[in-house]
């Protein structure tokens, strides 16, 4: 008597498990669905993972941080809130919010070149807009940079030397004027520069925008522009902010 095939071949339950057998014993991939998704990602927000660690005065000496560059955030918050209704308001007198701050470049030859804050606006008094009705005049935001270094001229070269340097000098400025708001974005910003009438030594630079900014001004250095793009000259309106960088000509000293 032979067995039948069914006696000659054991079932998949006999010898070797099936499929779902195979599924068991395996790694299963998770499928996530996206409420589940979403509830994981307010708990990593909720357990402050997203954010970066809050420090201590106490890490301030661990991580080198400088005690100048730490921010108490109630003075800041206060800060912020004077310097938000000065703008609202129309306010002529420009608050110190600011800290200076300084970069100093040494060139290959040794020239020093350093760049502070220049923030001090000079205040026009008031000006007579005619589309005041319209639109509520407000002062555009800026970002400045003066430039300040040594100018080894002839003379400087023969009166002195790197232990005994020459006065510090104005060599140039950065304005970076924004018009965010700006109605006519088609008609660029103009600017003007006119000689003091009390020292013609300084000039008053003044920015026109159009509505719904006021005029802003600044007092500057009464010098020679270079005009040379390899210098560092730059004119232009993109993106609504108005730069314009120029360094002065230096000067030729002849006996």
């Amino acid at each position: 008597d032979r067995p039948g095939p069914s006696a000659d071949r054991p079932g998949p339950s006999a010898d070797r498990p099936g499929p779902s057998a195979a599924t068991e014993e395996g790694t299963p991939d998770v499928l996530i669905d996206e409420e589940d998704l979403l509830q994981q990602a307010y708990e990593d927000y909720e357990a402050g993972k997203y954010s970066p660690r809050l420090l201590k005065p106490s890490d301030t000496e661990v991580f080198g941080l400088p005690e100048d560059q730490i921010v108490d955030p109630d003075e800041d918050f206060t800060q912020r809130q004077n310097e938000k209704q000065r703008i609202l308001s129309g306010a002529k007198v420009v608050s110190d919010f600011s800290k200076i701050q300084m970069t100093r470049n040494v060139g290959e030859d040794g020239k020093v070149e350093e760049e502070y804050n220049f923030n001090a606006e000079f205040a026009l008094g008031d000006q007579n807009l005619i589309w005041k009705a319209k639109y509520k005049p407000r002062k555009p935001r800026f970002f400045n940079r003066v430039h300040t270094g040594f100018e080894w001229n002839k003379y400087n070269q023969t009166h002195y030397d790197t232990d005994s340097p020459p006065p510090k000098i104005v060599q140039g400025y950065k304005f970076n004027i924004f018009f965010p708001d700006l109605i006519n974005k088609r008609q660029a910003p103009t600017y003007t520069l006119t000689p003091c009438d009390d020292n013609k030594e300084f000039a008053i630079l003044r920015f026109h925008a159009g509505p719904p900014y006021e005029d802003i001004a600044f007092k500057v250095v009464n010098r020679e522009w270079d005009y040379s793009w390899k210098h560092g000259f730059k004119s232009h309106f993109n993106n609504n902010i108005l730069q314009l960088w120029f360094r002065f000509k230096r000067n030729r000293y002849r006996r």
